[in-house]
């Protein structure tokens, strides 16, 4: 039989908020797999994780998470994990990867899914749905995401500021990941599109360490990189005014 490789989104760090199919997908695995840096420090997936299942199911394989100005370890890295997580596929039946929000949203599985294909041709992937820090945050903040007709842009701040000024002079909702370590870029854009007012950001949504702060408040001190902001669209026709 094939093995199995599945993608199980654990959602942004709040364990209540992983669905009760990922719950399923990572107790069935044979094992669940986390990625962490390479300074060894538990992630949120790891910390989600061990709710749900125990510490010996579960195997740390180091990911060049944060790397994007040397592709060549960036590269090595994704190598040596892939390398890693195949090893266990031949051994296993099914092997859990888990990723925090969703596994077909900015996630690292993606790269490894690709990467254990080539190793192991034959390998059924599959993935778990889950939790975005999107909806987390307009579920934490009050905003709410689409109305209506209005379209929902979704931005990583790692593509430049450039990119996400472009999308808030459109007419819908946007959304900006990864944004804190260019967090007065972020704000001067929304200042200049006239869309701070009702911005907000959030951080470490569902831990100890959340904060979610109105845009406005933005100062230019570096946040924490995974911040997410959402933008909502401009709405000025009332209640289904964009129907």
């Amino acid at each position: 039989m094939s093995s199995r490789l599945v993608g199980v989104g654990v959602g942004p760090g709040d364990p209540e908020l992983v669905t009760v199919k990922g719950v399923n997908a990572l107790r069935e695995a044979d094992v669940v797999v986390v990625p962490v840096l390479d300074t060894g420090e538990r992630g949120r997936a790891e910390a989600t994780v061990l709710h749900y299942v125990p510490e010996e199911k579960v195997v740390r394989v180091v990911f060049a998470l944060n790397e994007r100005s040397d592709r060549a370890r960036r590269e090595a890295a994704w190598d040596a994990a892939g390398e890693r997580v195949a090893e266990l596929l031949r051994g296993h039946g099914a092997v859990a990867f888990a990723t925090i929000g969703d596994p077909n949203v900015y996630s690292t599985f993606t790269y490894l899914a690709q990467t254990v294909a080539e190793l192991v041709p034959g390998t059924v992937v599959e993935t778990v749905p889950g939790i975005t820090a999107m909806q987390d945050l307009a579920a934490r903040s009050g905003a709410v995401l689409t109305e209506g007709t209005e379209p929902l842009t979704l931005v990583p701040v790692t593509a430049g500021a450039t990119v996400l000024k472009e999308a808030l002079a459109g007419p819908g909702t946007v959304v900006a990941y990864k944004f804190g370590r260019q967090a007065y870029e972020v704000a001067e854009a929304l200042r200049e599109t006239g869309r701070i007012g009702d911005a907000v950001w959030g951080s470490a949504l569902g831990l100890t360490e959340e904060s979610i702060r109105p845009a406005a408040e933005l100062d230019g001190t570096p946040l924490p990189y995974l911040s997410t902001l959402i933008s909502p669209a401009r709405r000025d026709g009332g209640r289904g005014g964009k129907l």
